[in-house]
């Protein structure tokens, strides 16, 4: 190494030096994140007719390489049904203590039923509560199970710590943040 390439490196720590921060003063000002962004599990609907997407396949759980998702199959009624197909997840489960967020899961799914959504704070005390059920990852359940507890004992409504720059991707159909 060089006395020019010491004096170059010396250069950007010197440019950067006198440049703005760009901290955020988290959590009273909201994140910004990138439409990319891939954060906690969402379930979603058909946009027409309102029924589950998750046909309870279970490649979502078989491709998962931390074994955290557990899949429980149903027959669906005729009647009443909850998903387009033969069978829906009677129990869908995802233990968010062993998931990585990798995405395999996403990837695996032929419905498009899971989808990596762009909520990101999950940090709890209680270890039970990072298993999240079906019915925790629904389309239209804002914010995670801590968020949640807190907005019931507070009184207020549950305050997504982000703001995305730009639109949402094409697979969050259906979603919305506040």
């Amino acid at each position: 190494m060089g006395v020019l390439e010491i004096a170059r490196g010396m250069g950007v720590t010197l440019g950067k030096l006198f440049q703005k921060p760009v901290t955020v003063s988290y959590p009273e000002q909201r994140a910004t994140l990138q439409p990319r962004f891939r954060g906690r599990h969402v379930l979603t609907r058909h946009p027409g007719t309102g029924l589950e997407k998750c046909i309870g396949c279970s490649l979502c759980a078989a491709a998962c390489p931390a074994y955290a998702i557990y899949v429980e199959a149903a027959e669906n009624d005729p009647a009443n049904p909850t998903a387009p197909g033969e069978r829906y997840a009677k129990v869908y489960e995802i233990n968010m203590l062993r998931c990585i967020f990798c995405g395999m899961c996403e990837e695996a799914c032929p419905t498009g039923a899971v989808v990596m959504g762009n909520e990101f704070e999950m940090a709890d005390y209680r270890a039970g509560d990072f298993v999240y059920a079906k019915e925790d990852m629904l389309v239209g359940v804002t914010g995670s199970l801590p968020q949640r507890r807190e907005a019931a004992r507070s009184g207020k409504p549950v305050r997504l710590g982000f703001q995305l720059e730009g639109p949402p991707r094409a697979e969050l159909e259906g979603v919305t943040y506040p």
